[in-house]
């Protein structure tokens, strides 16, 4: 496995690759990896010839208050991990590597499904996504880029701009992995004490009895309301619970397939979780 820290670097080290066709699978993280990081390099060694995984902590995406500064930098470990699962070639940039020493004057947005959900809480967040994650497919040029779920609408909102600027790839998405009490995996679950990870569990909990309730007939809106009082009870600091079509519009009644989203916080860390409740005629 090679650690490439420029873009010549990685350049130089996909070439071959690219002359003799090979398929070449993509998974961007910001580090610190856990198991759902994991199974994506997985999903992509199943794929493809080439699996590259970015390590990159990208400025753009995080808000005045959020916690850039303070993100784990495990680039040692990352390393370990993702030489056990497959991976062929870390790409490592440093800042200025990815954006350069002058000011950058374009930016990547994409309009509706950006504005609610995470996007009203974190303002500017998915254009920093959008930005990195173009640039991360122009230097890297994949075959397939592989996202997780649980960031369903970022998983979303890149394939809008895929789409839409003719990006000539595919975007997978990769189920939630979850801890064996049903927490979503992530980045974040560190920052939780040992009470707030006992506590946590309650985001799905509270999702999988809202899939039972609205399939026994229950009205989608009692259930959201359900779900609040759920996670306040637990302790939780609601961000917002709301119910959306897989292409994240609007839903007022339970008449199809609904996805479910919750955003809350525990002390000051702030866990997203999201299940797909199937609708049955």
């Amino acid at each position: 496995m090679k650690t490439e820290t420029t873009i010549q670097g990685l350049t130089a080290s996909l070439n071959p690759a690219r002359a003799s066709r090979k398929i070449i699978g993509f998974v961007p993280t910001m580090g610190n990896l856990h198991e759902g990081h994991l199974n994506l390099v997985r999903e992509a060694r199943k794929l493809c010839d080439v699996v590259v995984v970015s390590i990159f902590v990208n400025p753009i995406q995080f808000g005045p208050n959020e916690d850039f500064e303070n993100y784990p930098r495990t680039l040692e470990q990352d390393s370990r991990l993702l030489a056990d699962v497959g991976c062929d070639i870390i790409f490592a940039p440093t800042v200025e590597q990815m954006y350069g020493k002058q000011p950058r004057l374009t930016n990547i947005s994409v309009a509706d499904i950006t504005q609610d959900l995470c996007g009203a809480s974190r303002p500017g967040h998915f254009d920093g996504v959008a930005v990195v994650v173009t640039k991360l497919f122009n230097i890297v040029q994949p075959n397939y880029a592989f996202f997780g779920e649980k960031d369903y609408q970022q998983l979303t909102v890149i394939r809008q701009f895929v789409r839409d600027l003719n990006i000539p790839l595919e975007v997978i998405g990769v189920p939630i992995t979850r801890a064996a009490d049903g927490l979503a995996l992530s980045s974040r679950n560190g920052y939780l004490t040992e009470a707030q990870r006992a506590a946590a569990p309650a985001i799905y909990r509270s999702l999988k009895q809202a899939e039972q309730n609205l399939h026994e007939g229950q009205a989608l809106s009692d259930v959201l309301q359900t779900i609040k009082t759920s996670l306040t009870e637990a302790g939780f600091e609601e961000d917002y619970v709301e119910a959306r079509t897989p292409q994240l519009q609007p839903v007022t009644a339970f008449e199809q397939d609904t996805m479910l989203f919750v955003a809350a916080k525990l002390g000051s860390t702030r866990l997203i979780d999201n299940l797909l409740v199937k609708y049955i005629e």
